[in-house]
């Protein structure tokens, strides 16, 4: 009697399928829990507390750079600046497309153009009220940020975000915690900074390993991956595939997969310096060229 392959039990009953992949992916995301949490825990013994908090940033970064998309790139460290001057505060991680030119890059530390920033994430050991808003405030001035440097488009592509028009793709602001007080109350403190906030300004969404994660719902309601006209902000209940690292993964993958940038024109941030001033001149047309233009 011959023994069925795993696809051909996979193709005759949709459901076995399911669930091995489900179990699969269980593994999968339980297991990168477990080294996140493992690695978060590790990281407790550095006595400094900058220190500590550089090594669960790192952490954080080692692991989505696994799952994002291949044209975008997490950087750890760094602030955002402009063509007009503006500088961003420090920013934990930034996602930013893969051609980035960094204006500086200490390799522990960097600044990048603002065009060049699909979304920032805000890390936090613990959330609490004091270290919500600390997080959306930073995330509320990258997203202020403008982005003018681009070199002109034949056909310009339109992203409808936030209730509005834009000819690029506005920046993300995401927080990632590795523990957090009570859900529900860092929900009302979440919804509480928010209301009077523009639908741009807000936090996209917010992660706690181990509990859950909020998101912004639409009447359906389904999850969405940014802050809507009409939608509100829910509470998510932990899956059960891999805690929240599953949806993370998913998450990050929906947001930066169509995003993009025009070219970037970089001169423009050299406006306000000088590029030198011609000393000399030669002349190099030819005695042919300079009659045949006399003539014409």
């Amino acid at each position: 009697m011959r023994t069925s392959t795993s696809w051909e039990r996979c193709w005759g009953n949709s459901a076995y399928c399911w669930a091995v992949e489900q179990n699969r992916l269980s593994e999968i995301f339980q297991s990168a829990a477990g080294r996140l949490r493992a690695d978060f825990q590790a990281s407790g013994g550095f006595t400094h507390h900058g220190e500590k908090g550089t090594a669960r940033e790192k952490i954080l970064v080692d692991f989505i750079s696994k799952y994002l998309p291949g044209h975008v790139q997490a950087l750890h460290s760094g602030e955002v600046i402009t063509v007009d001057g503006q500088v961003s505060p420090q920013c934990d991680i930034l996602i930013c497309d893969r051609s980035t030119p960094p204006l500086l890059d200490l390799d522990s530390y960097r600044m990048v153009p603002s065009e060049c920033v699909y979304g920032v994430i805000e890390v936090k050991s613990k959330l609490d009220a004091k270290e919500l808003v600390d997080a959306c405030e930073k995330i509320r001035r990258v997203k202020r940020l403008p982005k003018s440097a681009f070199y002109p488009q034949m056909l310009q592509t339109q992203y409808r975000m936030y209730g509005r028009e834009y000819t690029y793709v506005p920046a993300a602001g995401i927080i990632f915690a590795f523990d957090s007080i009570d859900m529900v109350k860092l929900g009302d403190h979440l919804a509480e900074w928010c209301r009077d906030k523009p639908l741009g300004e807000r936090p996209d969404s917010v992660w706690v390993l181990g509990k859950g994660y909020f998101t912004w719902v639409d009447d359906e309601p389904h999850p969405q991956i940014h802050a809507q006209e009409s939608g509100d902000l829910a509470l998510m209940e932990l899956p059960e595939v891999g805690e929240v690292l599953f949806p993370f993964t998913l998450y990050l993958s929906m947001h930066f997969s169509a995003a993009r940038m025009d070219p970037l024109r970089l001169i423009d941030y050299a406006r306000q310096a000088s590029l030198g001033t011609a000393k000399n001149h030669w002349s190099v047309t030819s005695k042919a060229e300079a009659s045949t233009r006399t003539n014409e």
